[in-house]
């Protein structure tokens, strides 16, 4: 792992044009331990990781995404991979080979309990639609300022041009498939 993790600084910095000794200024990290890093010689703590992603401009997760087999049309379970974590409480995983091409965006989303006394959950709005399904725990969904529960196996599915949002108000972690149209991963709707 540690020679996968070094090539993809490597790769990042270069193609940057980004010599050691910029990222070892902008990381705080030495230009030795970097050049060890690079060429597989030595383990990188997280924050140190992270650091690196800053300086590079690229989600930490990036560097332990594992290549795909872009021929297969199933994803095993073992494939799925973390593809954003947003604010240490929602972790998004995508359920799918080969997203540039397809039209919807499937995801496991797990919400994580919210620690506090109340938040206010800010609604928004996007292109498409949105589908989800509750596979554990117990939802609490805001569509067009109004709050509904949703418990699993429970579903729904809205424009998502109506302002919308989650949270999670109980004490275990919630679950569940959600399926995005339009898919933002697709090639067209990169530029």
């Amino acid at each position: 792992m540690n020679k996968d993790i070094g090539k993809k600084i490597k790769t990042l910095r270069q193609s940057k044009s980004m010599t050691l000794k910029i990222l070892s200024e902008k990381s705080g990290l030495s230009i030795g331990f970097l050049s060890q890093l690079e060429r597989g010689l030595t383990s990188v703590a997280i924050d140190c990781l992270n650091n690196i992603a800053s300086v590079l401009d690229v989600d930490l997760t990036y560097f332990f995404a594992r290549q795909k087999n872009n021929d297969s049309l199933i994803m095993k379970s073992y494939e799925q991979e973390v593809s954003q974590i947003v604010n240490s409480k929602v972790v998004y995983y995508h359920l799918s080979q080969n997203l540039e091409d397809k039209v919807m965006l499937p995801k496991l989303v797990t919400v994580l309990p919210y620690e506090g006394n109340e938040e206010i959950v800010t609604e928004y709005s996007h292109e498409g639609e949105e589908f989800i399904y509750v596979l554990e725990g117990i939802l609490t969904l805001y569509v067009n300022n109004r709050e509904y529960i949703l418990y699993p196996e429970d579903c729904v599915h809205f424009n998502s041009s109506l302002n919308h949002n989650w949270i999670n108000n109980s004490n275990k972690n919630v679950k569940m498939l959600v399926v995005n149209t339009p898919n933002f991963l697709k090639k067209d709707n990169l530029n």
